[in-house]
């Protein structure tokens, strides 16, 4: 049996590896509410194992210290439980983007949203499984994106001096330049069907994604639904004209963006994709995935917040 209900799961590399000096201020907090037992990650998909280890062992709440590709790979691992053995979970925001984090209400600073999580209430939130042309499955929890911003994800990489909101902007005036890439995609969903050509398409749980990108304003984690939203295969000073309206929230007013609702969608394009999931790269260059499968799972997780 654990020695506490709580198990920590923390990515000190996360914000570009200065996560660990704020992650050491919070050990106070964590005792002030009774201990938890602490495990740090130290390689890709890490925080999967760990988190799928706490739920066999029966911890009650665990929590995600990192970033957004943090909770993403915690969820990977407590979605793989039944929902009935499913721990719940706390998510402290110490990532360059932690988007997930604010559609969940989290308080920004480390220290409260911590203590958010030792006297909040839980609620459930809805979570998304993908499955593509080569048999491959993964959850996610905030956004997936298809195309431009996927290639904003790969590109914000590359930017170590600028931190938070500042990585994705210079991330997406390299995408504008560099990347114009438009597939044509035939997409069904419960809702709906359509083709066309599209220079990014994102899908989501959350509202925001980027740090700051106002993707869909309407979009919430605990509503039953997902929203999309696609661009058409616009010119770059176009594009480079809606990027603003996208940081406020208020593109979606032009024609140029279609967006709708579903709860299952599939995807076929005529070219491998760029993809991200939560921040994560799912599928990058030169891996040949071009048809996919999302379905939602409402009421999947519970979050403390």
């Amino acid at each position: 049996m654990p020695k506490h209900s709580v198990k920590l799961i923390v990515n000190p590399n996360a914000d570009l590896g200065r996560a660990w000096h704020q992650i050491a201020d919070l050990r106070p907090i964590v005792e002030e509410f009774g201990g938890a037992d602490w495990s740090g990650t130290v390689y890709p998909t890490h925080a999967t194992e760990l988190a799928l280890q706490a739920a066999h062992d029966g911890y009650d709440l665990v929590i995600s210290a990192g970033g957004d590709g943090t909770v993403h790979e915690v969820i990977n691992g407590l979605m793989q439980v039944p929902v009935n053995q499913r721990p719940r979970l706390g998510v402290v925001p110490i990532g360059s983007g932690n988007d997930f984090s604010y559609a969940i209400g989290m308080n920004p600073k480390p220290e409260l949203a911590l203590r958010q999580i030792f006297t909040g209430q839980p609620k459930w939130i809805d979570v998304g499984l993908v499955e593509d042309n080569r048999g491959r499955k993964e959850y996610w929890d905030n956004a997936l994106g298809i195309g431009f911003d996927a290639i904003v994800t790969i590109h914000s990489r590359k930017f170590t001096i600028v931190r938070g909101f500042l990585i994705y902007l210079f991330a997406v005036l390299q995408t504008i330049i560099f990347n114009h890439d438009a597939p044509h995609f035939d997409i069904k969903t419960d809702r709906e069907d359509f083709s066309m050509e599209m220079l990014m398409l994102v899908l989501c749980n959350g509202g925001r994604e980027g740090g700051g990108f106002k993707v869909h304003p309407n979009a919430k984690p605990d509503d039953g639904i997902f929203h999309y939203i696609g661009v058409k295969h616009v010119s770059r000073p176009m594009m480079l004209r809606l990027i603003p309206e996208v940081m406020n929230g208020t593109h979606l007013r032009f024609p140029q963006v279609r967006n709708g609702q579903f709860t299952q969608m599939s995807i076929r394009a005529d070219r491998p994709l760029i993809i991200h999931m939560d921040g994560e790269i799912f599928s990058g260059f030169g891996v040949d995935v071009h048809e996919m499968k999302i379905t939602l799972f409402p009421n999947a997780i519970q979050v403390v917040a």
